[in-house]
């Protein structure tokens, strides 16, 4: 990255950091990457100190484009301090960017099946593993019609539907800034740890193709201008390096 100083340092803000914060210039415009923890307290203050100060053309978010229809909802539903009640630092991303264009990046997707099965054949997968792949290709994709229609039931109706339950974490919004960083950066390390410990396989194909999915839309959108993404924070190193690196064909 060719940062100097790093884009993070804008801001005066323990959330926003290297670490959690990314800018990748390119000729039509930039992207800003966000990594984040799903429903923490830093994450969405993370997404909220840059919204505020960066004004993108398109908001990019880790959703399956069924499921954007229902953090739009969620996005305009909010608390007694502003935040919105449910959909964590996604639906606070979408809160915070204004009139930007929302698309959801994540699989499941025909480009992300179509470049799974070409990877698994050609790579011979071992029956196991493309089984484990093809059962939380099944999940992702009742996940995301489940969303969809949250999204028509909460539209319809006067009952908002939750996708999801929220996570708790031993910080809130009302701790200060310093705390919940630091609550995220040794939670995040822990996470890191254990998934160390475990076999490569089925997640490994998975994640690479969603990533590399997500590289290609993101090449295509930021021909629009600048582009905000939010991410899981395991997602933003590989994201950052394959934007700076020359483009490769499919």
């Amino acid at each position: 990255m060719d940062d100097a100083p790093p884009f993070a340092d804008r801001f005066d803000d323990p959330r926003v950091t290297p670490e959690f914060c990314r800018r990748v210039p390119g000729a039509d415009g930039d992207v800003i990457l966000l990594g984040v923890v799903h429903d923490h307290p830093a994450s969405v203050g993370r997404v909220g100190t840059v919204l505020d100060r960066v004004d993108p053309a398109v908001l990019a978010v880790e959703l399956p484009s069924a499921a954007v229809p229902l953090y739009r909802t969620y996005a305009r539903e909010t608390d007694d301090a502003g935040r919105p009640r449910f959909g964590g630092e996604m639906s606070a991303a979408i809160a915070a960017a204004g009139d930007a264009e929302v698309v959801g990046i994540d699989a499941p997707s025909w480009s992300f099946c179509r470049r799974l099965a070409t990877r698994l054949v050609a790579d011979r997968v071992a029956g196991a593993t493309a089984r484990r792949l093809l059962s939380s290709l099944g999940g992702a994709t009742r996940t995301a019609l489940s969303c969809r229609l949250a999204a028509t039931l909460t539209n319809a109706t006067s009952m908002t539907v939750a996708a999801d339950d929220p996570i708790s974490y031993d910080c809130s919004h009302a701790d200060p800034p310093t705390r919940q960083a630091a609550h995220e950066r040794s939670h995040v390390a822990g996470v890191r740890a254990l998934l160390r410990s475990g076999e490569p396989g089925a997640v490994t194909y998975r994640d690479e193709t969603r990533e590399a999915c997500m590289v290609d839309r993101l090449r295509a959108l930021r021909e629009r201008g600048d582009v905000v993404v939010v991410v899981g924070v395991d997602h933003l190193e590989p994201l950052a390096e394959a934007l700076t690196g020359p483009e490769e064909a499919d």
